[in-house]
């Protein structure tokens, strides 16, 4: 079976249009109907009806929904293996939580490449719900992030932890704060269970963001109050004016390192895994 035909059923279970489906692949129209023929007679199933309310999958092409992902999956999964990237050995894709990025990813690739010289290495920020989709579908090899999926196909270690702080161009007491000049960091959901327990009423903030970077930067033209982290504090506090909100609990973000459990025992990911240990604990 050719990887063809799966890719266009797949595309046009989610166009529900032959036109829009020859589009998106850049092919003609004729053959997406030529491939979904192709396909329909290998499975010896009509898969698709067509009428002038568009394109409607049958009983049969509903069943083999499913089926098609985890063959597309499969077929990523085997090519991948078996390609290689240039004149490198191997390719590795890795995700990283965004608000390790500033602080680590430099250092990070520095020694990966140190360690695996005949490595290509891609490298994408994304947040922990994403990434945990993308280890489950064969999409990245390694994820360094805040919150684990706890997908039986998932395997997570705690490698470290990072620190937000409250800082505030105002105030210095937590009670002091308004919610109305206040910029309401949501990191993780474990990050907001904490939150929610030392200052639950600004929770409804009027602004808000999942990202270190954005609330920094809200904050600095802003002004007002935020959880930030804490090397962004410190930044803060001796350039632009800023002071700790005394009273007010750092927070402590857990990290964890994320690989399918088909590489748990890789001695490749075992050697990541103890650059990013080596960095959480401080080691040189």
């Amino acid at each position: 079976m050719q990887i063809d035909l799966i890719v266009t059923f797949l595309d046009l279970m989610e166009t529900s249009s032959f036109n829009r489906t020859a589009e998106r692949l850049g092919i003609k129209q004729s053959t997406v109907s030529n491939r979904v023929q192709a396909l329909e007679s290998e499975l010896g199933q009509r898969l698709f009806t067509r009428s002038r309310a568009g394109t409607r999958p049958t009983a049969a092409g509903l069943r083999f929904l499913d089926h098609a992902r985890n063959l597309r999956h499969e077929w990523v999964q085997a090519s991948r293996a078996v390609r290689r990237v240039h004149d490198f050995d191997q390719a590795l894709r890795i995700g990283i939580q965004h608000d390790l990025a500033a602080a680590q990813i430099g250092e990070w690739i520095s020694e990966f490449r140190a360690i695996q010289t005949n490595t290509h290495f891609y490298v994408e920020l994304d947040y922990s719900i994403q990434m945990n989709a993308d280890l489950l579908a064969g999409e990245l090899d390694l994820a360094v992030l805040f919150t684990p999926g706890h997908l039986p196909d998932l395997h997570y270690d705690k490698v470290g932890e990072i620190t937000y702080r409250m800082i505030s161009s105002e105030v210095a007491r937590l009670a002091e704060v308004k919610p109305e000049r206040y910029i309401f960091a949501n990191y993780s959901p474990a990050f907001d269970r904490l939150h929610r327990q030392i200052a639950g009423d600004l929770v409804d903030a009027p602004l808000a963001s999942g990202q270190n970077l954005v609330v920094a930067g809200m904050l600095a033209a802003l002004g007002g109050s935020a959880y930030v982290l804490s090397e962004t504090a410190s930044r803060m506090i001796a350039s632009n004016g800023y002071r700790p909100v005394e009273d007010a609990p750092s927070i402590a973000q857990p990290v964890y390192a994320a690989v399918h459990l088909q590489h748990r025992h890789s001695h490749i990911h075992k050697r990541l895994l103890s650059v990013i240990r080596r960095h959480f604990s401080g080691g040189q």
